[in-house]
């Protein structure tokens, strides 16, 4: 009972933590936000049954706290810089805050601290940090906005979640990675519009909650697991696998429609450089995500299927069942739904 009044506790002190730095209206402000935020985020992490958890949790608090005081003092000497009407000073602060809050969000070049933290983690744990604790950094760098960082930031975010995801075995890493590449298409919808980072930012949610929600129940950390475990249930293994594509882009799926958005908003900037760049980094994502169905569907694996037992109620099963229609669907849905008006 105190476990989950503390779990609940610290995980409204988490989102109040966020609300504060985007309400904020100074950096100071934004900075105490997101400690509010780190500092109610760790109790959450920590596992005194799971060591993984304990390092991950270390790790996560020196990476941030490295990030804080970097913003922190990056803050006060923008204020002087804003005082003293020095605009190189300005300038350069303001590139050192970006930098820090790419840090916090886990994106290229800023990234080698996320997917080994990944590694030590809860599916739920795991989820909070691919989605939430994304929203602050976000939503403060959208109101930087240094163009030459931020395109550097997205081109290694997006080469660095494919190529990363390549060789990857460990399903929480794959899901690192793929965040990774994720976060290289946010940031990029930042530079266009805040309205499309918001709406590709909902679906990304959406699309991480269904698959970890079915890893989170059956307890999946490995790709062997995912191909041995649904051997009777040939309804959820599509489902998760086409999960698995909808979350790549592929189209017709939903996870199709956020990207379709950005590269109509990004060619309409004329910047086809970067969207060639990110079409082939998203080529590559779906061609690892293909290999993992293709060996799903088409090989049996009967040896260890007396290991496997299949615990889900019909409730959970209705409910991703559900969610995995709209996912397959929700384009076409949505298409019909603007075509009728």
């Amino acid at each position: 009972m105190f476990y989950n009044s503390s779990k609940i506790l610290f995980t409204t002190i988490m989102i109040i933590g966020t609300l504060i730095t985007v309400t904020s209206n100074s950096w100071l402000g934004a900075w105490m936000g997101l400690e509010i935020n780190l500092l109610s985020f760790i109790p959450l992490l920590s596992d005194n049954n799971n060591l993984m958890s304990t390092e991950a949790s270390l790790k996560y608090f020196l990476t941030q706290a490295l990030a804080s005081t970097v913003l922190l003092f990056s803050s006060i000497l923008l204020m002087l810089a804003n005082n003293l009407n020095n605009e190189i000073n300005e300038s350069f602060t303001s590139m050192i805050i970006m930098s820090a809050l790419l840090l916090k969000s886990g994106a290229a070049p800023f990234h080698f601290w996320f997917p080994n933290m990944m590694e030590g983690l809860t599916w739920m744990n795991a989820l909070m940090l691919m989605t939430w604790q994304k929203i602050a950094p976000l939503m403060l760098i959208s109101y930087l906005n240094i163009k030459n960082l931020l395109l550097i930031s997205v081109i290694l975010s997006v080469i660095i979640g494919a190529i990363g995801g390549l060789n990857q075995t460990s399903l929480r890493k794959l899901m690192a990675f793929s965040s990774i590449n994720h976060l290289g298409w946010m940031l990029s919808s930042l530079m266009i519009s805040e309205s499309i980072w918001l709406i590709y930012f909902i679906f990304y949610s959406f699309l991480s909650f269904m698959l970890t929600f079915m890893f989170n129940i059956f307890k999946l950390f490995h790709l062997n697991q995912l191909f041995s475990w649904f051997v009777n249930s040939k309804i959820l293994k599509f489902s998760l696998f086409m999960n698995f594509l909808s979350l790549g882009g592929l189209p017709p799926f939903l996870g199709f429609l956020p990207k379709w958005l950005v590269i109509q908003q990004l060619t309409m900037c004329n910047q086809y450089f970067l969207l060639t760049l990110m079409m082939m980094s998203t080529l590559i994502t779906l061609f690892f995500y293909l290999r993992i169905c293709y060996s799903a569907f088409m090989l049996n694996y009967f040896e260890n299927n007396w290991i496997m037992e299949m615990n889900m109620n019909s409730n959970n099963t209705n409910l991703y069942l559900i969610m995995t229609f709209f996912s397959i669907f929700g384009l076409f849905l949505i298409s019909l739904f603007f075509f009728m008006l």
